[in-house]
């Protein structure tokens, strides 16, 4: 290879690579409330939002982590349904429903409520995404691509709750990783 053309690939590598670091420290981002939620302390109804936050790095120029926050009418708390892969690599399983900050941000990203519910009615439909976040099939299984993820677990609620009418965006990859068994594998677009 002559000289320029290499000189102009090790520039144009050096550049890619440099521009797919986010300048973001995962340890160090907040992960304090974005500010959406209502109050769970001053809000009596039933309260069910889907979130959605760009992914840690260079994967949030096109991928979204997505979790489900609700609570139920007269609570004072919000309990969070997610699946983190990290928790695979410590023992634990990696779905997790427990109390928490609704809208938090995902490691420095802030949120954006992709489905809402409140009010009347809603403490029924919380009910069926709890029984289904609790029969979830890979609760020990992650893989970012194609799945189970993220987004796998909040398509298999989506699924399974149709009363939800969640649609998540294209940018949830793995989502399509609930439909595999359903049809040939090679059919299903990521």
């Amino acid at each position: 290879m002559k000289p320029l053309k290499l000189l102009l690939l090790l520039v144009l590598m050096g550049w890619i690579l440099s521009s797919c670091y986010s300048g973001k420290d995962w340890r160090t981002a907040s992960r304090e409330s974005a500010g959406i939620a209502p109050d769970p302390s001053v809000t009596n109804e039933a309260v069910l939002h889907v979130y959605g936050a760009d992914t840690w790095g260079w994967r949030g120029w096109f991928a979204i982590h997505t979790w489900i926050a609700a609570k139920r009418t007269g609570e004072a708390f919000y309990t969070i349904y997610d699946v983190v892969g990290w928790r695979g690599r410590n023992g634990q399983p990696v779905l997790r429903i427990a109390r928490g900050i609704p809208d938090r941000y995902w490691y420095g990203e802030k949120p954006k409520i992709i489905k809402e519910h409140k009010g009347t009615g809603v403490d029924k439909l919380i009910d069926a995404v709890d029984k289904a976040a609790r029969a979830y099939p890979w609760k020990s299984t992650y893989k970012s691509f194609p799945g189970p993820n993220s987004n796998t677990f909040t398509a298999w609620i989506a699924k399974e709750v149709p009363e939800l009418e969640l649609d998540l965006p294209f940018s949830a990859i793995g989502s399509g990783y609930v439909d595999r068994e359903e049809s040939n594998p090679a059919d299903v677009f990521y």
